[in-house]
């Protein structure tokens, strides 16, 4: 059997968006989209995978949120070191890694990582991703990502010289002839944990990668109050004509 740690990771505060880990996102808390899928992935793959699910923050009112429903959510506390708006989010899964595996005394194979910001998950978002992790053996890692609305290769642009040239040169007339190309969207991340103890220098991209796509909800994740407005929009929406996001929303309302 698999040991699993899902890691839910969130600052206090937000220079972009003061307490954004603390807000109500459609009169639920924001954070309990996240938790909500996280113990849902542990009830639904129990008989494959001993999942531990913890919470990775410097703020008590976030803490007092999750335990208030959440249970079983081991609690750590951020060490102000791992406080700062530039510290590499590699270096708090290294933090959360090394602490549960001291708590539990065993190894985890695999950390999964969940974004508070990131709530717009179809119902099987997390187990997809992860069974996708499983079946790319020689794969070290597995991000979520969304086809990107603007390509390289055939509608963007830079400056150079004082003139605007494409960014990739090409010969492209459509964008459909041009490769694919997508956006890191922050919401999964599906880590060999061996990979991470390995790691001295906090580059993620370093790993060997493949990719998860995820629906296209237009908001990538939340960095400011205009997308937080957008997206509880978007997702009145979707929780309203899509079944797979109709479950999540049940899920969390349970």
């Amino acid at each position: 059997m698999k040991n699993i740690l899902i890691t839910i990771c969130g600052r206090a505060g937000s220079k972009g968006f003061k307490n954004k880990n603390l807000k109500t996102f459609l009169r639920t808390p924001l954070v309990y989209y996240t938790a909500a899928i996280a113990e849902d992935f542990k009830k639904r793959l129990s008989e494959e995978c001993e999942t531990t699910i913890c919470l990775n923050t410097d703020s008590k009112d976030l803490q007092k949120l999750v335990n208030d429903k959440y249970k079983d959510i081991e609690l750590i506390d951020r060490v102000e070191e791992l406080g700062g708006d530039k510290v590499p989010k590699m270096a708090v899964w290294h933090n959360s890694l090394d602490i549960m595996e001291s708590k539990f005394g065993k190894k985890f194979d695999y950390v999964i990582d969940l974004d508070i910001t990131s709530p717009l998950r179809q119902i099987d978002d997390v187990v997809n991703a992860y069974k996708k992790k499983i079946e790319n053996k020689d794969c070290q890692l597995i991000y979520s990502v969304c086809e990107s609305r603007r390509n390289p290769y055939f509608n963007m642009v830079k400056v150079e010289n004082g003139f605007a040239t494409k960014f990739a040169a090409s010969n492209f007339t459509t964008r459909q002839e041009a490769p694919s190309v997508y956006d890191m969207n922050a919401s999964i991340y599906v880590i060999d944990a061996d990979y991470l103890r390995k790691d001295k220098e906090n580059m993620l991209l370093n790993a060997k990668s493949n990719i998860y796509e995820m629906y296209d909800t237009a908001v990538l994740d939340i960095d400011c109050e205009q997308d937080f407005e957008l997206m509880e929009i978007i997702a009145k929406y979707l929780f309203e004509k899509n079944d797979n996001f109709k479950k999540m929303k049940e899920l969390v309302e349970k």
